[in-house]
């Protein structure tokens, strides 16, 4: 674990920001050979049928996300404060209630997923294989929610390596799977969730093996587990914003695919592309942000806002020189990297449509999360939320149907960067307000 109330800040995030980048680095990586195997191997409607699930699936554990992140934001900050005891109950408390909501949302996911699909256009031919591919993976959501959980509560002490190494094992068991299951077995689609859902789950079991042997804070025993509702309280009060937010963000995805889907199979497969290698290009500013959340709340807990405002310039110089490089990297090698997933000229041809418009602003996105890591750091996870809701509702979707209209796909694509510049402006002029330091866990005279 990381102490990050102490040393050099840009250091200390930097340390910090590399064992979760690569651990999230291989999380995509799995979820990109799922994609280029389906592509390759399975076909179009395949492909497209896995992109149509995700946002859907997004859409169910959300808002369970979001109330998790409030917990690992009470984590780091009593943690700061040295209340190893109140950090116990958190983590117990927390997994108590990501049991039970990943079993609600498999629930409820099963039930609802073919209605939901319809409603969103998706189109006739990758309807059968987004409804069998969904409802498996939802189906063992748990594995899913428990080992992300783990990775997160470790986060929240400091610790971003132990996550990085079972997240290696899941990456490694997951792409021989996919292998397996789709190449030699031939089970397309139903072969990529059960190899995913293998993979996380070996890797939930394992990690939680190894912590509850070698960790002193982390200690996972079901007949002792605790519920604590006045810690529960407090993860809502800093959760829930977050879980409504990031509830709202996944259905501003799925209003964006019923866009999409009106120009057919061959423009979802492109979209389900494009947003993988988008996500993958996105991780290095996600996690300077996260690890700068991170930063936040331990200091904020050992009442140190001087370090806060030095380790929000420092991610910010990493995260933009970062940002640029990958812009570069996207736009020359946009094409190749297509065509990993799909031979299709036309998939090939709108995604990198996608790819130069969207990677051009990669460094507002990183300036947008910085700002926000701040403030949901701090506690203060209201006005991030709000302003994410503006820059998606009131900028992102509406401008992406209105340009389509008029430019087709194209115009689609360009409503992401508008709603980001938005974000990023807003945010910005809310964290040099200081309002958000009076919002901690921790109190201080």
């Amino acid at each position: 674990m990381i102490d990050l109330t102490q040393g050099n800040e840009g250091k200390q995030i930097l340390r910090f920001a590399v064992p979760m980048l690569l651990g999230n680095l291989f999380q995509q990586l799995y979820n990109i050979v799922d994609s280029a195997v389906i592509g390759q191997f399975v076909g179009t409607e395949a492909l497209a049928a896995v992109g149509a699930s995700f946002p859907l699936i997004f859409v169910l554990i959300s808002l369970i996300i979001g109330l998790a992140s409030g917990s690992t934001i009470i984590i780091s900050q009593y943690y700061g404060a040295k209340e190893i005891d109140n950090v116990k109950k958190t983590i117990e408390t927390m997994f108590i209630y990501l049991f039970f909501a990943s079993i609600a949302v498999s629930i409820i996911g099963i039930s609802l997923s073919g209605p939901i699909f319809k409603l969103i256009d998706i189109p006739a031919d990758v309807m059968p294989q987004a409804k069998i591919y969904f409802n498996i993976y939802i189906g063992g959501i748990v594995l899913l929610f428990g080992f992300n959980g783990t990775a997160a509560i470790l986060r929240g002490l400091g610790d971003s390596k132990t996550p990085l190494y079972f997240m290696m094992i899941a990456t490694i068991m997951n792409i021989g799977l996919d292998l397996l299951f789709i190449l030699v077995f031939k089970w397309g689609v139903v072969g990529a969730a059960v190899a995913t859902l293998i993979s996380q789950g070996g890797a939930f079991i394992t990690s939680i093996i190894y912590l509850n042997r070698t960790h002193d804070i982390f200690q996972l025993t079901v007949s002792k587990l605790r519920f604590d509702r006045d810690i529960f309280k407090k993860s809502m009060r800093i959760g829930l914003p977050s879980g409504f937010q990031q509830t709202f963000v996944a259905l501003g995805m799925l209003a964006l695919l019923k866009i999409v889907n009106i120009y057919g199979t061959t423009t979802l497969a492109a979209y389900t592309v494009a947003g993988r290698i988008d996500m993958f290009a996105a991780l290095p500013a996600m996690n300077f942000a996260a690890a700068l959340s991170a930063f936040v709340g331990q200091n904020m807990g050992a009442n140190k806002i001087e370090r806060v405002r030095n380790g929000y310039r420092a991610t910010l110089m990493l995260s933009s020189g970062i940002s640029i490089a990958v812009t570069i990297l996207v736009v020359i090698f946009g094409e190749s990297l297509m065509r990993l997933f799909s031979q299709n000229p036309d998939v090939v041809s709108t995604g990198v449509e996608y790819l130069v418009i969207v990677s051009s602003f990669y460094i507002i996105f990183s300036f947008m999360f910085v700002n926000n890591a701040v403030l949901r750091g701090a506690g203060d996870t209201i006005v991030p939320m709000i302003i994410t809701l503006l820059a998606l509702w009131v900028v992102r979707v509406p401008a992406s149907y209105l340009l389509s209209l008029k430019y087709g796909e194209i115009g689609i694509w360009w409503g992401v960067p508008a709603a980001w510049l938005v974000g990023a402006v807003m945010s910005y002029i809310y964290y040099k307000s200081g309002k958000w330091k009076n919002k901690g866990v921790v109190q201080h005279n």
